[in-house]
């Protein structure tokens, strides 16, 4: 059996490329693209893309140059997520809410050759280029703008245009060859929740693989309308960017993820899937009236991010749409778990149910193996829904690693495994439920206090829209829960309201001993709360001691915000808008 031989006729790399022209050859005629009023099918598609690639070729772009993109969810993002790679590119989407600085930092780490810019952000690629010149001292990369496809502007940035490359573009281009499945096809930068971003690269084997688990572990079937509520620039939208064309369906795209554009789109194009982050469920329940529709069919939403409260889950369910829970992060070129429905649990109470579904889950079936380790001493926890360790992961669809960062590399890539810095549980049937970051855990007095936890419990009162939990000092305990809220309305309640909710609900050493009630959280571009920047204002607070009491130096605490917090609002605030 050694001697059969490897051949074109039974061995090809694995790469998302081929699910385009699959589409473009199975599903020609079918709507592969809505923006707005522009609509294009599969065939369409496919030769604009080709088009695209032949114009970057035309522009010297040569097998692993990085293509950066800064734009929202419109069509020129889609389809860069095949033309780039058909040219041998590596394509980095750029999170569209970093600041000029920022998106500088990622253009010089990547060595940007062609950056593609939106007319909307142009005014941010400006002084991006002039900080990446003029601090960094690196040459200007060739630019090309966006503009509207339904609505042009004229906006321009240097001399050349998106659809002016894809017009000149030959459509009978032909592919560059995947050689090396192993090869490089884009490069994501984390969010920097915890440290400072880092570039991921995945490699097309893997992009193809996570597609198809997805696909199947969210069984989406074919013809599937999809709706682009989850940025694409976060890990590539979770490979839906290419999932999309491998089911034959609809990409509804839209510029900005609001309420009225939700429901309108679910209802003018009959939309049957989405992403989101939990920030999205919020945005969808505090919709006003006029900007709602009935939901005559269920939506099916995959919810990652950041861990959901059961009662989120449960408000959403309501409304007509139907949740399934997945978990990822970036170097796991998105969801790595899903929590996978088991009917025997239809028959539970809706409350029951939503608990079932907070829950992390299951591994894709990308990955080799999935499981909850003892950091020290590598041994797999107990499965008993209560030990924690790190969560850890294996498999074909971990990214090929950081580029330029080998210390980073070591870190995570430990003994045949990738750890992911969360914490987290195994159940007795084998799902999985995370219990906090490994950064976010609360040491108070000795116990281990999970955020999330207090978080979910927070969640619960009715008039709680979002809330984050973080450490801040304690003279005693060395460190104490310290709440983040946000109120819904013109809500009058105050610290006390929710401390008492919270004795309820929580073991005693778990109350927050601090609740801040503020406008907005801090997120980055993926609607992850950026607990570092809520971890610096809490300590700010200071607790005292006295006797066997503990008092706060600023006891009047409701919508006004004491003297410290003013001090670090105007960072918070800033900061929430990335």
């Amino acid at each position: 059996m050694d001697r059969l031989p490897k051949s074109g006729a039974n061995y090809v790399p694995l790469t998302p490329l081929t699910f385009l022209t699959r589409a473009s050859n199975s599903y020609a005629t079918r709507t592969s693209i809505i923006y707005a009023n522009v609509h294009f099918n599969w065939r369409q598609t496919y030769e604009r893309c080709c088009r695209l690639a032949s114009s970057l070729r035309s522009l010297n772009i040569v097998k692993n140059d990085v293509v950066s993109v800064l734009a929202p969810n419109v069509p020129a993002m889609l389809e860069m997520h095949f033309s780039v790679p058909m040219a041998g590119a590596v394509l980095n989407a750029i999170n569209t809410r970093l600041d000029s600085s920022n998106v500088a930092l990622i253009l010089k780490h990547s060595e940007v050759k062609i950056f593609f810019v939106d007319y909307e952000y142009v005014d941010k690629a400006k002084k991006a280029i002039e900080i990446l010149m003029t601090d960094f001292q690196m040459p200007m990369p060739l630019v090309v703008v966006i503009d509207d496809l339904d609505s042009p502007t004229g906006i321009r940035f240097g001399e050349l245009e998106y659809e002016e490359l894809v017009y000149q573009g030959n459509p009978q281009y032909v592919s560059e060859s995947i050689d090396d499945e192993w090869d490089p096809i884009t490069l994501s930068y984390t969010s920097g929740t915890t440290s400072e971003p880092k570039g991921v690269v995945y490699s097309h084997r893997g992009a193809f693989l996570s597609t198809l688990s997805l696909i199947l572990g969210w069984e989406m079937g074919t013809e599937p309308v999809y709706l682009w509520s989850l940025p694409m620039f976060h890990c590539n939208g979770w490979t839906f960017t290419w999932g999309i064309a491998a089911r034959g369906g609809t990409n509804v795209c839209i510029r900005n993820t609001t309420a009225q554009e939700i429901y309108s789109n679910i209802a003018l194009h009959n939309v049957t899937h989405m992403c989101a982050a939990p920030i999205v469920l919020n945005i969808i329940l505090e919709a006003k009236p006029h900007e709602q529709c009935h939901i005559t069919t269920p939506v099916q939403i995959l919810v990652g991010g950041a861990p959901p409260p059961a009662s989120l889950l449960e408000k959403i369910e309501r409304q007509g749409f139907h949740v399934v829970h997945a978990y990822g992060l970036t170097e796991a070129t998105g969801p790595a778990l899903v929590c996978e429905w088991q009917s025997k649990w239809n028959k539970l109470p809706w409350e029951e149910q939503a608990k079932l579904k907070a829950r992390q889950g299951l591994g894709i079936l990308t990955l080799a193996d999935v499981d909850v380790k003892n950091f020290k001493t590598m041994e797999s926890v107990p499965r008993d829904g209560k030990t924690t360790g790190e969560i850890c992961l294996r498999g074909s669809s971990i990214m090929k690693g950081y580029l330029k960062n080998e210390k980073a590399n070591s870190e995570v890539f430990k003994n045949g495994w990738f750890f992911t810095g969360d914490m987290g549980v195994i159940h007795p049937d084998g799902y999985l439920e995370i219990k906090d970051r490994c950064k976010d855990v609360i040491i108070s007095g000795g116990e281990n206090i999970s955020s999330v936890e207090v978080e979910s419990a927070i969640m619960k009162h009715p008039y709680v829209v979002e809330a984050s939990v973080v450490a801040m000092p304690h003279p005693r305990w060395g460190e104490s829960p310290c709440a983040f809220v946000i109120l819904r309305g013109n809500s009058n309640f105050k610290e006390a309201d929710i401390i008492a909710h919270c004795r309820k609900n929580l073991p005693g050493f778990m109350v927050p001993k601090k609740v801040q009630f503020v406008e907005e959280l801090p997120k980055t571009g993926t609607g992850k709360v950026q607990k570092n920047h809520l971890r610096a204002v809490a300590k700010t607070f200071v607790i005292k001691e006295n006797a066997n009491q503990t008092t706060k130096k600023s006891t009047q605490v409701n919508r006004e915000k004491p003297r410290a917090y003013d001090q670090s609002h105007e960072q918070i605030h800033a900061l929430s808008r990335l």
